[in-house]
């Protein structure tokens, strides 16, 4: 059953044109993994489908009845609610009456002897009783305690900002719908949590829409993955690893169809400039595919790929040393006698719970805060980078240039040249006409990508990283990874995502809700290996999750050459293949209009967007089957041409 679709979606903000002729359908039993570099729209898209916010045309369309659920990234709350309230903030009637019990409940405890409240008390619970909820009660408790909210009464207002995330989510989790989307749900939980949402979401049998930068998780919670790439939606069936193969095998092929497409328009070029004349249907026919054509090519190309100059300062042996190491929050202990030596090309995770202490102890080691004992010695060459949560502070209206020129106009890097700030700008996908943007105008993700930047043009030889993952694309993060590969500094980072942890890290210390800490040589999984072998479990246990091992690419295989003749199949399919062009074009148009026409009949549009999605799939086909017939005759012309003047 298809319980939503996007039928040409374009949305613009000003003169940034975000995406054009959008659809997207997600059925029953879908779990949709939508990924893209940020700055595509990813959050703008789920608000759209929400109808949170209008499209500029195109239109959604909910299948009757459909409870959908959804996440934002930046939740809302009534005014003083409670944890249990706004967990419970569903507006299915099941959800009402299970807040109407729980407030109840707060005013029994607050008045015991009003025996008003005490009647309606019992009356709400033999109501609980008939609809059978009160499973759904304790079940929401479970899925906070699990997201690592405990206190029920708190009120919301009064919570970090992470914490009120992790609220919502338990409210997406708890609330009964068909279609759940979830926009960065792995965002603010730590990596344990992460592992058990995995669980969670593996085993609802409903449908799911989300936005996600967790690889291990797109790899094992989703079956089809759908990428917003340069203002269009391709969509693969499979996991993450599976999309990683597919998306290859895609790039590849565009660019061998992209390079005959130049070929042939260099071609048709030239025999416009000879002063083709429209004096027949066919020459007509012509032109008007060579304008296609030169469309084609300038507004599709290949994606940019972030590129990024591993540069640092020099560094002495002496870095950072951590002795009997203490801090305390209002009496409570965060950090106890922690001694650690942090070694020249060290790379380190620092993991554990949230609210164990992790951000602080970085915070500690870059002089930010003092510690209660102990102390922090640091090497006289040390050089920081702090690349915190908080990212972007300040004024906004800043021009995104002249915000990266503040830290520093140049970055040397290690063959002893110098680039600019621009040139960096340009390798970290800020195109020239966004380097004069406000910053206002960013997304978060392109927010936190430019803070990335000026933290890395200071040259520093220790990088220290909170959270590094949160609100970076796979894109970014994938080329983040392969900068710290050449990187010769330190990297100290603290992580929930266990990809990264398994990409980057060479050693973990772990800090304990206990207040013990643990080092350990190792990745992230070598460290699941060994915690899980000291429970009992063997390596195939039920409760064991290992991350899977890096989607290996497919190689590319050596294709043979064109033969250099045409066939009679080919000559004459040559001939034949522009009206079959038309006649497809034709038939695509008739199908847009029917769908145009198709008011509010679900299933019928249902049908038509269907065959539209066939019948432009098969134009692609005609399209690039016409493009290699034209090259391969060109080629034979050529061959023929040669074979001539040589014989002359």
């Amino acid at each position: 059953m298809n319980l939503l679709a996007a039928e040409d979606i374009s949305k613009s903000y000003g003169t940034k044109a975000l995406f054009s002729g959008l659809n997207l359908g997600v059925n029953s039993g879908d779990k949709v993994g939508l990924i893209g570099v940020n700055g595509t729209g990813k959050s703008t898209l789920l608000k759209i489908l929400m109808g949170i916010e209008p499209p500029d045309s195109g239109r959604i369309i909910h299948a009757t009845n459909a409870r959908i659920g959804y996440l934002q990234q930046n939740p809302v709350f009534k005014e003083r609610s409670t944890v249990i309230q706004a967990a419970l903030q569903g507006n299915s009637p099941q959800m009402q009456l299970v807040r109407e019990y729980e407030s109840a409940l707060a005013e029994a405890e607050a008045a015991p002897d009003d025996h008003k409240i005490r009647a309606r008390l019992a009356t709400l619970g033999e109501r609980m009783d008939e609809a059978g909820l009160w499973q759904m009660e304790s079940q929401a408790k479970m899925v906070l305690t699990k997201l690592g909210i405990s206190d029920f009464s708190a009120v919301v207002d009064t919570l970090s900002g992470g914490e009120r995330k992790r609220i919502a989510l338990a409210a997406a989790l708890i609330n009964p719908v068909d279609l759940l989307i979830l926009d960065e749900p792995t965002n603010q939980i730590d990596a344990d949590t992460v592992a058990w949402l995995e669980t969670f979401l593996k085993e609802r049998q409903e449908a799911l829409l989300m936005v996600t930068h967790d690889r291990y998780f797109l790899d094992r919670v989703t079956n089809r993955i759908v990428e917003l790439d340069r203002g269009q939606l391709y969509s693969y069936s499979g996991n993450y690893s599976l999309f990683l193969e597919k998306k290859a095998e895609r790039e590849e092929q565009e660019q061998a169809t992209a390079a005959k497409r130049q070929n042939l328009f260099r071609r048709e070029l030239a025999w416009i400039r000879r002063g083709a004349k429209a004096r027949s249907t066919k020459q007509q026919a012509r032109i008007d595919r060579f304008q296609k054509l030169e469309t084609e090519i300038t507004t599709t190309g290949p994606a940019r790929e972030m590129e990024i100059t591993a540069g640092a300062s020099r560094l002495g042996k002496k870095v950072v040393i951590l002795e009997q190491l203490g801090k305390s929050w209002d009496g409570r202990p965060i950090i106890t006698d922690l001694d650690y030596t942090f070694l020249p090309g060290d790379r380190v995770g620092i993991i554990g719970p949230n609210g164990v202490g992790k951000s602080t102890l970085l915070r500690l080691i870059a002089g930010m805060i003092q510690p209660d004992t102990g102390r922090v010695e640091i090497g006289s060459t040390v050089k920081f980078g702090f690349f915190t949560q908080e990212a972007l502070k300040g004024d906004e209206s800043q021009r995104v240039i002249d915000y990266l020129k503040e830290q520093a106009e140049y970055l040397a890097i290690a063959d002893g040249q110098r680039i600019s700030a621009s040139q960096m700008l340009e390798r970290f996908l800020f195109s020239p006409d966004m380097q004069w943007t406000p910053i206002a105008k960013l997304s978060g993700g392109e927010k936190r990508r430019l803070f990335l930047l000026r933290v890395l043009m200071t040259a520093p030889n220790v990088l220290l990283l909170d959270e590094p993952t949160n609100d970076l694309d796979t894109q970014t993060l994938g080329i983040l990874e392969e900068y710290l590969d050449g990187y010769p500094g330190v990297v100290i980072t603290v992580s929930h995502d266990r990809y990264f942890l398994d990409r980057v890290v060479e050693k973990l210390i772990a800090l304990e809700p206990d207040g013990s800490i643990r080092h350990f040589t190792g990745n992230y999984s070598d460290f699941l290996e060994e915690r899980f072998e000291k429970s009992g479990l063997s390596s195939s246990g039920k409760n064991r999750e290992l991350p899977a091992p890096e989607p290996k690419l497919p190689e590319k295989t050596a294709h043979p050459k064109p033969q250099l003749k045409l066939s009679y199949k080919e000559q004459r399919e040559l001939d034949g293949i522009e009206a079959v062009i038309d006649a497809t074009e034709g038939r695509l148009a008739r199908v847009r209009e029917r769908i145009a026409q198709a008011g509010s009949d679900y299933q019928a549009l249902q049908e038509l967007i269907r065959e539209e999605q066939d019948t432009d799939h098969e134009l692609q086909e005609l399209m690039n089957r016409w493009v290699y017939l034209n090259e391969l005759a060109a080629e034979v012309a050529r061959n023929k041409s040669s074979k001539t003047n040589s014989g002359s």
